[in-house]
């Protein structure tokens, strides 16, 4: 699929920055103190979130990935007319307005606090909501260059979803097969107790409760949706150690999310 690392199907000048760009991204993309969420574990396949989330079964296959980075394509699902469908958006929302894609790598968060009064988001959270499938996320704590790599979950250790946002991005006087860009970001909030130790913000996980009010069309007014924001998420979650190997980006295996072991990474 373009925009993935392994795309051997290059067909226009467009297509080939576009992969351009998101290798440069993966590659190079550094653990930043303030950047929460900025990776994330989501090994949960097809069948099992069409029974989660009660999506249409999707046309393409769902692979494993237990080290998202931004950038790369990963499985959100959203509502149509006809029920809720898994597809598949690039981590790093690219507002309808902007010039070119770059701004994706910028934009792979929207702090709830700002998520209504942001252009770049404004338009997405009245009409493009989705929910992004995960298992759990990481984050970093500790001295710069010696940081160590932590695992959050549910407690129960079921899959979750988070707030968020999605856009279609066109560039004007495209190659006829170039097809529009699609991305999303994930929705943050303030660190619940059982985070704020480690870091002072968490992705917003969504109650299975307010699936249907988050992802409902229909709902545009923008005191319900900040009140959904506000009340719908879960705050508890649970943590372990994990390794650096989760570190470099290309490293995407399951060991990066095991407990770490006593003796050390």
């Amino acid at each position: 699929m373009v925009g993935q690392l392994g795309s051997t199907r290059l067909p226009s000048s467009f297509h080939l920055l576009t992969w351009l760009f998101h290798a440069l991204i993966i590659v190079t993309h550094p653990i930043k103190a303030n950047e929460m969420c900025g990776r994330f574990a989501r090994y949960s396949l097809s069948r099992e979130l069409e029974r989660l989330f009660n999506a249409h079964p999707p046309t393409f296959e769902i692979r494993p990935n237990y080290n998202v980075a931004p950038t790369q394509e990963i499985p959100v699902i959203i509502q149509h007319d006809d029920g809720r469908h898994i597809k598949m958006r690039h981590w790093g929302l690219v507002p309808f307005w902007a010039k070119d894609i770059s701004i994706g790598s910028r934009m792979i968060n929207a702090r709830v606090e700002t998520v209504t009064s942001k252009p770049a988001f404004r338009a997405a959270l009245k009409q493009r909501r989705c929910l992004i499938p995960a298992n759990g996320f990481y984050e970093w704590f500790g001295k710069s260059g010696n940081k160590q790599p932590y695992y959050f979950h549910l407690p129960s250790g079921e899959p979750f979803a988070f707030a968020g946002l999605y856009e279609i991005w066109e560039r004007k006087e495209a190659p006829p097969d170039a097809g529009p860009y699609k991305s999303c970001t994930i929705i943050t909030t303030e660190a619940s107790e059982s985070v704020k130790d480690v870091h002072n913000r968490m992705p917003l996980i969504l109650k299975p409760e307010v699936y249907d009010a988050w992802l409902d069309p229909e709902n545009q007014e923008v005191a319900r949706i900040e009140e959904l924001l506000k009340t719908g998420y879960v705050k508890e979650l649970k943590r372990y150690p994990v390794s650096r190997m989760v570190n470099p980006v290309g490293n995407d295996k399951k060991e990066c999310m095991e407990p770490l072991k006593e003796s050390g990474d």
